[in-house]
């Protein structure tokens, strides 16, 4: 199976979606939304954009299954799985502010194969396939030398629908506030992943994500020399709803610091 002429055509499937995203973004159109849940919200460019991709990934590869945020095809494969977030940061979208993204990973049995993030705002795409490193638009990318968190950005992301476990988050938030040179919160935890990938943030941890937030971009990074695990450093950040993400070199700092709060 050629990997690389699927990874051409799943960017194209990406941009296009990408397209619809930043018309409607930019159109002074109303449009339709819902609440799923507490700050959970789905709009009808998120259900038109998972159906362009859908329909995309089908004519490339019919024999997968998906695992897909709005439910659009979900019938899985024992194989292959097309996992998709159609529009990553839907909150940020809603409010008319960047970034937001397209997020699409290819997953074989538990691992996944390929991945692309395609961020709508500054049309940039992030691509990678295992074993063939990652790049952003062409370009190989890598992650961060810096080995001191005083030298790192760190982004995250705020509980916004499951609270449980938020006081503990606020001190792992506030340690590193001091010990790094700032913390960021972008709203699109697939953007988040993709700028640990290529430099501009040295690493990336929240709880409570789906595995369409992180599937793309945990490969990407990973190609591009970093490191992803759960908060205890296992490997559970795809289906287990929490993740660290970092250029590796500060990475034990992080999951020390995490398992440190949330005992």
């Amino acid at each position: 199976m050629n990997f690389e002429n699927i990874l051409t055509e799943v960017t194209k499937i990406a941009k296009t979606s990408g397209s619809l995203i930043r018309e409607r973004f930019y159109s002074k159109e109303n449009f339709v939304f819902e609440e799923k849940g507490i700050n959970d919200y789905v709009t009808e460019i998120d259900k038109l954009s998972e159906k362009i991709i859908v329909e995309g990934l089908l004519a490339v590869f019919p024999e997968a299954g998906f695992i897909a945020e709005e439910n659009t095809k979900s019938t899985r494969s024992e194989i292959y799985n097309w996992i998709v977030d159609p529009l990553d940061g839907t909150t940020n979208f809603m409010h008319g502010i960047f970034p937001v993204a397209v997020s699409i990973a290819l997953m074989k049995k538990d691992e996944i194969i390929l991945g692309v993030v395609y961020e709508v705002g500054l049309d940039e795409c992030f691509a990678a396939i295992k074993g063939k490193g990652a790049f952003l638009n062409g370009k190989r990318i890598h992650v961060s030398e810096s080995d001191s968190l005083k030298k790192s950005l760190v982004a995250t992301g705020f509980p916004f629908r499951n609270f449980s476990m938020l006081e503990p988050y606020l001190k792992i938030l506030g340690e590193l506030t001091g010990e790094t040179r700032g913390i960021r919160r972008l709203g699109s935890a697939a953007t988040d992943l993709a700028y640990v990938a290529c430099g501009r943030f040295e690493a990336f941890y929240e709880y409570d994500l789906k595995p369409w937030d992180v599937a793309a971009g945990t490969l990407i990074i990973s190609e591009a020399g970093g490191k992803n695990t759960d908060f205890s450093g296992g490997n559970n950040f795809i289906f287990g709803e929490q993740i660290i993400s970092s250029n590796n070199k500060i990475h034990n700092l992080l999951v020390e610091i995490v398992k440190k709060h949330l005992k």
